[in-house]
């Protein structure tokens, strides 16, 4: 019998499902098991024409339908995808191991709120007309065409609709390819948007690895690339869409600070450093795992921490109790546990966890360093795993400039009761998503980002439309032309 997590196909093309099993197989595993619960295959270049020939065919009659006509489309897909969300949960927790407790809420959820944000702004997108005297320029803003977008493996469900909502509204047409280790739950979006009425070929999934995606981002059709990812991944797909001078998103890593000052309230500065490095086992791009505690409340902070720490429930993901699954792979477990090992080599003090977890699957326990320095590999790497460190400072100029001191720049958060200075540290932080008192919020009204490595252009929010969309400007005369001769 086949598991339920077993797509129809491996891909979705011009409205149906697709198999071409002379591809690659890509077995998919189940991290709170170990177990192979399905099977893709990867595309064939036979797959990759097919995709994007119908899309870029279909894009055509797409742009010419009204925005609100489109807008009517993705608010129905969101509609649908609200109304399956137990199912479109449980198929996110086969894919990533994510407790089922927290794809109930955060997966399938935030894409809908992007269909339907971004279907809800469709009819809004308009130009402008600019008076010149008695000439005048008038503005369009116009779909770019076709766009690939290249998903990540922590958020499969979101990152579809994250980059299919706004290229879609605009008017474009998207492939979009998941990453070889979460390939099942792109393909619901797929289905799920055909079912609430968008034309066949407007967006297309295809599984595969790197060679698919370098197929994809070089191909001269291809009008923009939108790729969320590590940053080496990043470097070298955005010099490749670069040579075919082609638009591009790149949401790439951090190694974000989080800055607790003495005033803080502990136990809220305790959540959010939990939300910043504990939520989805630690496997999210923005999180605040340099957590920077002002030596006045250091013990506090520390015993606090481990306290609530302990409160984790890990067990098997299915179970609505579970509040800590696994690692995604194997593969990901090794390269977190080497970090551990790291931290412990290079003499930071381990205050909870530090080791795997004594149970079937990709387990890590949830694991805090405390006297971390600067230089450590824990505190200068992104490790992408359940590894918190924490580091001590003294003044409020001190923490800014070592929080600066990284390639990095998604994200940068402070807890204070201050509000004067939380608004001047965040000021002075080199980040693109900042927080003050919170931590990892990530409302589809808000711009999301980084500066320095961690990326070129923003999801979400209205910043979105300009990054899928481009503008043409017309100049009329009203009047006679003047020549030189």
């Amino acid at each position: 019998m086949t598991h339920p997590a077993q797509p129809k196909a491996s891909h979705f093309i011009n409205g149906a499902y697709v198999e071409d099993t002379a591809g690659t197989p890509i077995p998919v595993i189940y991290a709170a098991t170990g177990e192979q619960i399905a099977t893709v295959y990867a595309a064939t270049p036979t797959i990759i024409e097919q995709a994007l020939s119908t899309a870029k065919a279909a894009q055509k009659e797409w742009a010419k339908m009204t925005g609100t006509e489109r807008g009517r489309i993705l608010r129905r897909a969101a509609d649908i995808m609200r109304e399956r969300n137990h199912d479109l949960s449980v198929l996110e927790t086969y894919d990533t191991g994510k407790p089922l407790q927290e794809t109930l809420v955060a997966d399938a959820t935030s894409g809908a709120d992007a269909l339907e944000y971004f279907g809800g702004l469709a009819a809004s997108l308009t130009g402008e007309h600019i008076p010149l005297g008695e000439d005048w320029v008038y503005t369009k803003r116009e779909a770019l065409g076709l766009c690939v977008g290249i998903g990540a493996w922590n958020y499969p469900t979101q990152i579809a609709c994250w980059k299919g909502a706004p290229a879609l509204a605009c008017g474009n047409s998207m492939v979009f390819k998941p990453s070889e280790t979460t390939p099942l739950c792109a393909l619901k979006v797929a289905e799920i948007l055909i079912e609430a009425g968008a034309p066949a070929g407007v967006f297309n999934v295809v599984q595969g690895m790197g060679e698919v995606g370098g197929a994809l981002v070089t191909d001269p059709r291809v009008d923009k690339v939108s790729l969320t990812g590590s940053v080496p991944t990043g470097k070298k797909v955005y010099a490749a869409a670069a040579a075919g001078m082609k638009h591009v998103t790149m949401e790439l890593g951090g190694k974000s600070p989080l800055i607790i000052f003495d005033d803080a309230d502990i136990d809220n500065a305790v959540g959010g450093a939990i939300n910043g490095n504990f939520y989805s086992s630690g496997q999210v791009c923005s999180n605040g795992t340099r957590v920077f505690v002002q030596k006045g409340i250091k013990e506090k902070f520390l015993a606090r921490l481990a306290e609530r720490t302990g409160n984790a429930i890990l067990g098997d993901p299915m179970d609505e109790a579970t509040s800590f699954g696994p690692m995604v792979t194997e593969n990901q477990m090794n390269i977190v546990l080497g970090y551990i090992e790291k931290g412990k080599e290079e003499g930071a003090r381990v205050i909870c966890g530090g080791a795997r977890a004594d149970m079937d699957g990709y387990y890590i326990q949830p694991t805090v360093f405390a006297d971390v320095t600067d230089e450590m590999t824990i505190a200068r790497e992104e490790i992408f795993g359940p590894v918190m460190s924490v580091l001590d400072f003294d003044t409020e100029e001190e923490v800014v400039a070592r929080a600066n001191d990284t390639e990095f720049g998604l994200s940068a958060g402070v807890f204070t009761k201050d509000f004067t200075r939380a608004h001047r540290v965040i000021g002075n932080l080199e980040a693109g998503s900042c927080f003050i008192n919170s931590y990892n919020d990530a409302p589809v009204e808000a711009p999301f980002g980084g500066v320095k490595a961690s990326g070129v252009g923003r999801e979400n929010s209205k910043e979105a439309i300009k990054h899928f969309s481009q503008v043409k400007s017309v100049y009329v005369r009203m009047g006679d032309v003047e020549a030189a001769f």
